[in-house]
């Protein structure tokens, strides 16, 4: 039974009718083709030539490593690119990304997901949350782009997931995690901050998942993982449209092909290098959207 059978015989259920009340025209209405949310035609479109000249010309400036089920942070100048690269075994990491001069200003894996869809790659833009709205970061280089979407429907670099944490492991039955993604993060951006947990924990949010290979089930519509294609040498390479802080987890799931939220998985280390150069000529930062906020009043 798949999940629209079920949403089928709960509907039934709730109102009261038989449960193989189908109406006439089923298959009618379920044969009315789709209409994309929002048309991206006159999004303009990231200056990539630009931005593939000046990576050319860039030096190394310095690089972070994330141990397996910690998390770090890095610090990239606006102009600048990061570069999340495995290094040891394949390894997912969930990234956290934030306007290093306002952690209001963050990475919104919704928006992206409905701009780009539910997996990102070269081309694709991470989008930051409201009132901003404006690219945060510009993927320039993936080199698991290969990939695809394969058989299962699985596919690389998903903005569709929230992250592990210990709350849902509650929910679940589980016990306490620790060492689960949220909390990962949460750690590493408190040190940043320099506060508590508890303060820098309300900024913590939905991630891209680099490296993770996922999908969903055609037959329930669940979210599933599968084994991460990635090698040592994968990267996927950012273009920091402003001073960036990125927060990044090793989860401790390792390539995610059995489970999350435990020690049992093989987990391995992820590097964040930052490349530098001179910003692109005729590159300017994007500007913040400029809705006036008035929302009708």
């Amino acid at each position: 039974m798949d999940f629209r059978q079920r949403a089928g015989i709960l509907a039934a259920t709730t109102r009261g009718t038989a449960m193989t009340d189908v109406p006439p025209d089923a298959e009618a209405r379920r044969a009315i083709p789709p209409v994309i949310c929002y048309p991206t035609e006159t999004l303009p479109p990231p200056p990539m030539d630009l931005y593939r000249t000046s990576l050319a010309s860039t030096w190394h400036k310095g690089t972070v490593r994330v141990p397996p089920r910690e998390a770090g942070t890095a610090e990239i100048p606006a102009g600048s690119f990061l570069r999340i690269k495995s290094v040891e075994g394949p390894q997912v990491g969930d990234l956290n990304l934030f306007n290093a001069a306002d952690l209001q200003e963050r990475f919104y894996s919704g928006k992206t997901r409905a701009l780009h869809g539910s997996h990102v790659t070269a081309g694709d833009r991470l989008w930051s949350s409201f009132p901003y709205l404006r690219p945060l970061a510009t993927i320039v280089q993936d080199t698991l782009g290969w990939y695809g979407i394969d058989a299962f429907g699985g596919a690389v670099h998903d903005v569709i997931g929230t992250r592990c944490d210990p709350y849902t492991g509650r929910l679940l039955g589980g016990g306490d995690y620790h060492h689960c993604c949220h909390s990962n993060l949460t750690r590493a951006l408190a040190d940043w901050m320099e506060v508590p947990p508890r303060t820098a924990e309300p900024l913590v949010h939905d991630v891209l998942n680099v490296f993770m290979c996922t999908g969903f089930t055609r037959d329930t519509g669940q979210y599933f993982m599968k084994a991460s294609p990635v090698r040592p040498g994968d990267h996927l390479t950012f273009f920091a449209e402003v001073d960036l802080l990125a927060v990044l987890s090793a989860c401790p799931g390792g390539d995610c092909g059995a489970e999350h939220s435990s020690d049992a998985a093989a987990c391995h280390p992820l590097e964040m290098e930052v490349w530098t150069a001179e910003p692109p000529e005729g590159w300017t930062a994007p500007a913040v959207n400029p809705y006036d906020r008035s929302h009708g009043r």
